[in-house]
């Protein structure tokens, strides 16, 4: 898998001096690239008895859609705030600078379903801890979370202990 890190793009200086921000969007361009990111995807979770593919906005969506289909599982967009029509359940988690709050429809995840977390990116780890908060606020049970790429300098897995989780790319700095 260390070969895709050549087709995606590092844009040094973004979103600010000093962050090097690993660009997937040359990933998804890739025909071979993409197939065979979501083809590894899959392959890690195949074995895994998954009801409900949750993806986080926005690029989980990318991800967790094709792997939904390939597993025969459900899909649930998990939102910012605002942007889903019927009721809701939230939480809200801290950032550096701040707080913000993930969303999903309250009867998206039925007690008991094993869910399967998917994201782009682990960073800090905030976004999906938030997520399998919420996963486990409405009774599902967390069966992986999966990323694409996992920046291993900033310690996410530490907010993710207790979780199973699968990276298929990481990067040290």
């Amino acid at each position: 898998m260390e070969h895709l890190k050549e087709i995606i793009r590092e844009v040094p200086d973004f979103p600010k001096p000093g962050i090097n921000f690993y660009d997937i969007t040359t990933l998804l361009q890739d025909p071979v690239g993409f197939k065979e990111t979501i083809d590894a995807l899959v392959e890690a979770v195949k074995d895994e008895k998954i009801d409900t593919v949750i993806g986080i906005e926005s690029r989980g969506f990318i991800f967790g859609t094709p792997i939904a289909y390939a597993l025969g599982a459900g899909f649930v967009p998990v939102r910012k705030p605002n942007k889903l029509p019927w009721e809701k359940v939230a939480v809200s988690y801290d950032l550096e600078y701040g707080q913000d709050t993930v969303e999903m429809h309250k009867d998206a995840v039925g007690d008991g379903h094993r869910v399967l977390i998917v994201d782009d990116l682990l960073a800090t780890g905030g976004t999906a801890r938030a997520v399998a908060d919420l996963v486990e606020k409405v009774g599902g049970n967390i069966a992986k979370i999966l990323f694409v790429v996992e920046l291993n300098f900033l310690n996410g897995r530490e907010k993710l202990n207790g979780y199973e989780i699968e990276s298929l790319l990481s990067y040290d700095s």
